[in-house]
């Protein structure tokens, strides 16, 4: 079978031109691999602005620290796979990407892990939750994140606070509101705002089984109880005060119920009474009621006497918030005390006159007897 001179044509042209390619390829490789130095690293980190623990100096010292950062090495002997795999060992690196350019330039491209949600359980356990779900160690560096902590291990945190911290960091009203996550011995949610003093009480989160079920009815769950919450502050407490409630439970549908703070609670230092209060208090009773025995006699002057013994009482006890009113009321008391005992000494030295005076009486009647019988005799 004979061929056509245009089948010919094409197929050695075919040859020619992967001959050609394959020669470039090598010569290039040989010529930037020989003689051209890498002269510039640049490293991207993505969503560094954001959050995250790791920035382009990390990766520049990690790099010098396994001696494979590529300034001053030549072309053909960085190996790119190689920093790949160094960079995605670390806990905080998600993905890296390493390729080097002809004028010399290597580009380093790396995507942190995005932690969400940071846990603090009261079994001591402390730990960073991403944003696939996963644990993440901590470290030295800070990030402006939401706390969670109570009853929490780490199948509850990577399958339920997850999600909710994923949630309401995609919210910006709620991420700037809520501060702190606190989960119930029932699982039951309580979040701590930024503002008031006072902690609100979510209810549990609905179960699912499906991780993108679980996600949709964690946030729907989320936008029925923030929505409630959003306009009870807007109705509620910017009238009545940020610092009422103590205590505010949105677990129920169509109702909200809140716990005031009660004074019972709060403590109260007692009030000491003064030392001469007290002394003058406490001689200002035995006065008045030395004074009742010695003016039986004459009631009309011991009734006020009396009177202003009762008195004396409910001044002592207002002693604690004005004392100084008291020591006066204390002085009078005693005044007229004393205006009591020269009154009953005055009726005592009365009594003693008219016993003196109907002895005389007596006297003078034994005397008119005898002389009453001389003059019978006489007679």
């Amino acid at each position: 079978m004979k061929l056509s001179r245009s089948k010919i044509f094409f197929v050695v042209s075919d040859v020619l031109i992967a001959v050609y390619l394959l020669v470039a390829f090598c010569s290039f490789d040989k010529k930037g691999g020989n003689h051209t130095p890498c002269n510039k690293v640049s490293i991207d980190i993505a969503d560094n602005v954001t959050s995250g623990f790791i920035d382009a100096k990390i990766i520049k010292d990690r790099l010098q620290k396994n001696g494979i950062y590529p300034i001053g090495k030549e072309i053909c002997k960085i190996d790119t796979r190689h920093i790949e795999e160094m960079l995605s060992k670390s806990p905080f690196v998600q993905t890296a990407n390493c390729y080097k350019t002809e004028g010399g330039h290597v580009y380093i491209s790396v995507t942190q892990r995005m932690p969400v949600i940071r846990i603090k359980a009261e079994n001591g356990d402390d730990y960073y939750v991403d944003d696939n779900d996963c644990v993440m160690p901590t470290t030295h560096y800070t990030s402006d994140l939401i706390i969670a902590t109570g009853n929490i291990n780490r199948w509850y945190a990577t399958n339920y606070l997850s999600p909710l911290g994923r949630v309401i960091m995609a919210n910006e009203m709620w991420k700037n509101l809520i501060e702190q996550i606190n989960v119930l011995p029932n699982y039951g949610i309580e979040i701590v705002p930024r503002i008031g003093d006072h902690i609100v009480h979510i209810g549990r989160l609905p179960d699912c089984k499906n991780r993108t079920e679980r996600f949709a009815a964690i946030k729907k769950f989320m936008d029925v109880k923030m929505t409630r919450l959003s306009k009870f502050y807007k109705y509620g407490l910017s009238t009545v005060g940020w610092n009422k409630y103590s205590y505010i439970d949105i677990e129920f549908d169509n109702q909200i119920i809140c716990r005031k703070k009660s004074s019972k609670h709060a403590y109260v230092a007692p009030v000491a009474m003064p030392v001469a209060v007290q002394q003058t208090a406490e001689q200002a009773q035995p006065t008045a009621e030395q004074a009742q025995p010695n003016a039986t006699p004459t009631q009309s002057t011991t009734e006020p006497a009396q009177g202003k013994k009762e008195t004396t009482k409910p001044a002592a006890k207002e002693v604690e918030k004005k004392p100084e009113k008291a020591e006066k009321k204390s002085d009078k008391t005693e005044k007229k005390s004393g205006k009591t005992e020269k009154k009953s000494g005055k009726t005592e030295k009365k009594s003693g006159k008219t016993d003196k005076k109907s002895a005389k009486s007596d006297k003078k009647s034994k005397d008119d007897k005898p002389q009453k019988k001389k003059s019978s005799n006489k007679r």
